[in-house]
């Protein structure tokens, strides 16, 4: 679902006088610290407060102790995260998921400006960031919700950890010597149990990282659904899984070995699973809003981001015309035909 940035003016006079966005970088980069600093100061050129999280503003200033950040204002220490009108990203998309977690549950939208490689959910490039922060001070954007999800870990009749993940909730052994056997279970049904490395539980967001590598298929973002995609599983049916949106998605470690397991969520948070503990993935009532500057087909993004081959392509065939309602043709080649008589 799109919705055009300025809508976001209403909700940010309701909010405060005062326009705050927030700044998120990889601060363990020089050339993201600049490009932070850059930003932040064609934010205050332009009269909104930028904010940075404690921890990054303290790496800048570490990293560069003159840095000109004294105006910028610190995320929780006076500024909520309801506060922000929206989120400048600076990095890959480790970055942009960092970013997510911090203001999850609130409605500013994310736009990403790539530092890293493939930066598949960013919205530009470094060169590009000037024009972006442009965009973003005159809410010229539209708005593009992605669905994500609540993950659920079980043990027994005891719910022992909850989160979410934007891209993808993944169990994997938690050994490299020993394969981890689990049962997969869809809609509350069991539909098969293997011996596997892991088990990919991913949005269609997600479906162009992980679950990409690990040979699922690439949805498109307006497709509503989940996805299931073992890990080298050793059986003969193990194959990638697309159900319905509002499925209910369960890997169980199975307690037959002693094998542990590991849970991660988007790469960045984890939490071990003993034999017999369950994860259960669903549908997250709060979407990922990311600001899009461009409006062009996903099929163009993958082009662009993998740098696919598509030498030769030329195109659709031209669509003839409909034949007029008296019945006769109107087909350049059937008039020329008639001309030349």
């Amino acid at each position: 679902m799109a919705q055009h940035g300025r809508q976001l003016d209403e909700r940010v006079n309701d909010i405060s006088s005062t326009r705050h966005i927030l700044v998120v970088s990889h601060t363990g980069r020089p050339d993201s610290i600049d490009a932070a600093l850059e930003v932040c100061g064609l934010l205050g050129d332009a009269g909104v407060v930028p904010v940075l999280p404690r921890d990054e503003w303290d790496d800048i200033r570490r990293a560069q102790p003159t840095a000109a950040i004294d105006d910028v204002e610190i995320l929780f220490d006076g500024v909520a995260c309801d506060d922000l009108e929206c989120v400048i990203v600076l990095g890959g998309d480790g970055t942009i998921l960092r970013a997510a977690e911090l203001i999850r549950g609130t409605r500013a939208p994310i736009v990403g400006v790539n530092l890293g490689h493939v930066g598949f959910l960013a919205e530009s490039e470094r060169d590009e960031m000037a024009d972006t922060v442009a965009r973003v001070l005159a809410a010229d954007y539209e708005v593009e919700e992605r669905f994500a999800l609540d993950v659920k870990v079980t043990n027994g009749d005891e719910v022992v950890y909850e989160t979410w993940a934007m891209n993808e909730a993944t169990v994997e052994k938690a050994s490299r010597e020993r394969m981890l056997e689990v049962v997969i279970e869809v809609d509350g049904r069991p539909l098969s149990s293997f011996g596997c490395d892991g088990v990919v539980m991913s949005t269609p967001t997600g479906s162009t990282a992980y679950s990409f590598s690990a040979g699922g298929p690439v949805v498109w973002p307006a497709v509503q659904a989940l996805l299931l995609v073992p890990l080298s599983a050793h059986a003969l049916f193990a194959r990638p899984l697309v159900v319905g949106p509002d499925s209910v998605l369960a890997v169980e470690v199975l307690s037959r070995t002693d094998a542990r397991g590991i849970l991660w969520c988007d790469g960045r948070r984890e939490h071990d699973l003993p034999p017999g503990a369950r994860v259960e993935c669903s549908r997250s009532d709060q979407p990922v809003r990311l600001a899009r500057l461009r409006t062009g087909p996903f099929t163009d993004r993958l082009v662009a981001k993998f740098q696919l081959p598509v030498t030769g392509w030329r195109g659709p065939a031209p669509v003839e015309d409909a034949p007029a309602e008296s019945g006769t043709s109107t087909s350049p080649t059937v008039a020329a035909a008639e001309g030349d008589r």
